[in-house]
């Protein structure tokens, strides 16, 4: 028996650029959207602008990731202990599976790089995102640790916290992730 935590992430970036007032610092910022669903139920999820302004995709979608690592670290460690109070053998807590679900591959690559690895154009995020790296398991998980792994941008869940989307996508979308 293995509980499974799915992370769907996603960025929209500087999302509302040429919709708004381009004069608006706001405009050119990125939306994070999340949601995080344990044994196949969402509990957490979230859409909001970034704080910093992101300069490319693969950052915007970068600090989405950091942004979900957040809630998703402390939930992981809130689930362990629940399980210690209620006596749930050691076993299942342990083969708690944790994915996050990323559709961008600069970003995949670069959560998915040894420490301290990085990018000439990654090195200026280093100290605000890097931080949950050490989280992110290499081998699939067997550590017990975080795996990101790739999702086509048609699976990804978090598109309907990210943008505006049309009524076919948004309820196919609202249909896999609510069931309804």
């Amino acid at each position: 028996h293995m509980l499974k935590v799915d992370c769907y992430v996603d960025a929209d970036f500087a999302g509302l650029w040429n919709s708004e007032d381009d004069q608006d610092p706001h405009c050119v910022k990125s939306r994070t959207g999340y949601v995080i669903n344990v044994g196949g139920s969402p509990i957490i999820w979230s859409s909001k602008l970034q704080t910093l302004i992101a300069s490319s995709t693969m950052e915007a979608e970068y600090i989405a990731m950091s942004t979900v690592c957040r809630e998703l670290i402390p939930l992981r460690d809130l689930i362990k202990e629940v399980a210690a109070a209620l006596d749930v053998s050691n076993e299942d807590v342990a083969s708690m599976h944790t994915t996050i679900w990323e559709d961008n591959v600069g970003a995949l690559t670069l959560a998915r790089m040894e420490l301290p690895r990085m990018t000439p154009r990654s090195k200026h995020i280093a100290v605000r995102y890097h931080w949950f790296r050490q989280y992110v398991s290499a081998d699939d998980g067997k550590d017990g640790g975080i795996v990101v792994k790739k999702i086509g941008t048609k699976d990804q869940l978090a598109d309907i916290f990210t943008k505006g989307l049309g009524p076919i996508l948004f309820e196919g979308l609202r249909k896999e992730l609510c069931g309804w």
